[in-house]
């Protein structure tokens, strides 16, 4: 079981994530690459909010493949090419990913791999 740590000395997350997760020993864990507003058909989807929601759909594709769900998430990181998005990312996000808070990190940069994507989202999963 995962538990999640979030200090009184340190002020409260400003969303649904935690400030740090513990594993426990032995547990399994599970590295996905970032993943984009791709669906299965292989294309990109139209707007920020449809590529979140895709993004988070591929992620616990993966996750669910290897055997874990989404309250196995550790550590989200994710990346915004706007930080306009910021709003949306994080509606989307509180939606799929409730009520599970993964220590997570979101950062604004100038790029990513292609430049129709709006938004990647990679992560750490472990299963005790």
């Amino acid at each position: 079981m995962l538990i999640a740590h979030d200090p009184s000395t340190v002020s409260k997350p400003v969303s649904l994530f935690a400030h740090a997760i513990e594993v426990p020993p032995h547990a399994r864990w599970l590295y996905v690459s970032g993943q984009v507003g791709v669906g299965l058909d292989g294309k990109m989807r139209d707007g920020i909010e449809a590529q979140c929601e895709q993004a988070w759909r591929n992620l616990f594709a993966i996750v669910e493949a290897a055997g874990m769900n989404k309250s196995d998430l550790v550590r989200v990181n994710s990346y915004l090419v706007d930080a306009r998005d910021v709003a949306v990312f994080r509606t989307v996000r509180d939606r799929l990913l409730a009520p599970t808070r993964a220590a997570s990190t979101l950062v604004v940069v100038r790029a990513l791999a292609s430049p129709q994507w709006l938004v990647e989202i990679e992560a750490v999963a472990a299963k005790g």
